[in-house]
């Protein structure tokens, strides 16, 4: 029996994945504050209760199962920026609002990004447990990315490129 042999919890990190890791873990600290000031700036109703969901049903519990998952193995978290408070749209003046099909493609492509890193880490993992945490992952970030593909047809907000009509 080797080292990486029995159960993937026991097995040592490595190198690899302690950095994808990590630095996935920071990138979600900073989405999540990204998403409170989104939330902020959002004047749809749909499109805020999605990015509700989003924060506190996918980010936040990445956040959670990463943080424990370098915490048991030993390693150092890193920072997480402060969280932002809660404001009404209509205080933030209109030059500086965000508007929301704004909001929307922004969020779409880091769902889209998050799927990738996703995919990364899952394809560089030796632990089968992590390499099953990322693929609920990236099952998670898919199905809202087509939520909000719906919403963003629903809407309106989508900017096609060129259609091909024959």
């Amino acid at each position: 029996m080797g080292i990486l042999s029995g159960n993937p919890k026991e097995e040592p990190l490595h190198s690899g994945e302690v950095f994808h890791l990590w630095t996935h873990l920071h990138g979600t600290k900073e989405l999540l504050v990204t998403l409170e000031v989104l939330i902020n700036h959002t004047g749809d109703h749909d499109l805020k209760i999605l990015l509700g969901d989003l924060k506190d049903n996918c980010i936040k519990q990445e956040e959670q199962q990463v943080e424990t998952l370098l915490k048991e193995s030993g390693i150092r978290l890193p920072p997480a920026p402060p969280e932002r408070p809660n404001v009404e749209v209509q205080d933030i003046p209109a030059g500086a609002r965000f508007n929301d099909p704004e909001i929307a493609s922004m969020v779409s492509k880091e769902i889209a990004a998050g799927m990738v890193v996703a995919s990364t880490i899952m394809g560089l993992s030796i632990r089968e447990d992590i390499a099953e945490m990322y693929g609920e992952f990236h099952t998670q970030k898919a199905e809202y990315g087509a939520k909000l593909l719906k919403i963003n047809k629903e809407k309106g907000w989508i900017v096609p490129p060129p259609l091909m009509a024959k």
